[in-house]
């Protein structure tokens, strides 16, 4: 009988693993926020509130002021700030979820594998985002964890897994000139097989969603659930563009098999009503783009009517978590959503008294 292959010596976790915080870098006036600032800061403080009640929150923030500015709005929000720690940083914006590094775990312990951030093919600056990971490495808020480049280019919301090796992939911004040119299917598999343990690769080639500049990044339409059922964005008015392509993910993803070999369960995520910007553009409003973090789920909200019944259907599929809407109006208009303005490190990589502690009363 042929011996099984070794397991990899990498594997990305779940989402749901056991984490040791979660990062937000704080939006300020010299991005595209400077025109949406004050709701987007109060949606920050939203989020960084509801994760202190039970880990540890990351906060990247520009300089002094704003680290006094920023422990000021937690204390009036009430949150937990022995958990609220800072680390000081030049970014060039707040999405968090793709120029932060992705942990894996390896023999030795979790390590952190920093990826090229390019503003999504070049359409947005990336210079400062792109350096943030080494410049919170070597202020020491990842602890002894080591930080492994790769000439890579990737984005954490491109990838899906079940932290088992299965990945769910939309190929439009993995395999994709404005990212790792002349790397086609097979280059990138075995790429993130190599840096990730990626072992059985679901490429979605339909689906996406009005308004995302990211050619399509995975965390907006279908996520994996700690029961293997796959939580997919759907549409059910035949009179919008989002109808036909959307069916056809889900089309996709039938048949889909668990690492056991039964077939994933498919949950449907209801569409909210259409958000424009001020331009009268279209936004990428879904409910997929939702954070699993220690015992709970944070899940965008629109102030819409099918907010309750995401909130239901995810936390069907996630009965051991509290599920909590968070409202990401201020959010979307910039063209992403909750899961896209954070990023979570598993347990073992940020230590409780990481980087420096909130200023009670804002001193």
């Amino acid at each position: 009988m042929a011996e099984s292959p070794p397991p990899p010596s990498r594997r990305l976790p779940a989402e749901w693993a056991c984490q040791s915080a979660v990062q937000l870098t704080w939006p300020h006036d010299e991005g595209d926020w400077a025109h949406n600032l004050q709701p987007a800061r109060r949606c920050f403080t939203q989020i960084a509130t509801a994760l202190s009640r039970y880990q540890t929150v990351l906060i990247v923030a520009r300089d002094d002021g704003e680290w006094h500015a920023i422990s000021r709005a937690l204390a009036a929000a009430g949150a937990h700030l022995p958990r609220c720690r800072f680390v000081l940083a030049p970014s060039d914006d707040s999405w968090a979820r793709d120029h932060a590094p992705l942990t894996v775990t390896t023999p030795q312990g979790p390590a952190l594998i920093k990826f090229t951030f390019n503003g999504w093919g070049g359409r947005h600056p990336a210079n400062k985002d792109n350096q943030l990971a080494q410049a919170l490495h070597s202020q020491g808020v990842f602890g002894k964890c080591p930080l492994i480049e790769s000439g890579l280019i990737l984005e954490g919301g491109a990838i899906e897994t079940d932290g088992q090796g299965h990945f769910l992939l939309r190929e439009s911004c993995i395999v994709n000139e404005n990212r790792n040119i002349g790397m086609n299917h097979s280059a990138m598999a075995q790429a993130l097989q190599e840096w990730l343990g990626a072992e059985r690769i679901h490429w979605l080639s339909t689906g996406n969603l009005a308004g995302d500049d990211t050619d399509g990044h995975i965390d907006t339409l279908a996520r994996f659930g700690p029961q293997g059922a796959v939580l997919h964005q759907s549409c059910d008015d035949a009179t919008d563009p989002h109808f036909e392509p959307l069916a056809a993910m889900a089309d996709a993803l039938r048949g889909l098999l668990d690492p056991t070999g039964r077939e994933r369960a498919l949950i449907p995520l209801p569409l909210p009503r259409p958000i424009h910007d001020s331009k009268g553009r279209r936004m990428p409003a879904g409910y997929a783009n939702f954070l699993v973090a220690n015992q709970q789920v944070l899940v965008p909200t629109y102030q819409d009517p099918a907010d309750e019944t995401a909130l239901l259907k995810i936390g069907a599929a996630f009965p051991e978590h509290e599920v909590r809407g968070i409202d990401c109006r201020a959010l979307i208009r910039q063209g992403g959503s909750l899961h896209c303005v954070t990023m979570q490190y598993p347990d073992g990589v940020v230590p409780a008294d990481a980087g420096l502690p909130a200023q009670e009363g804002g001193a």
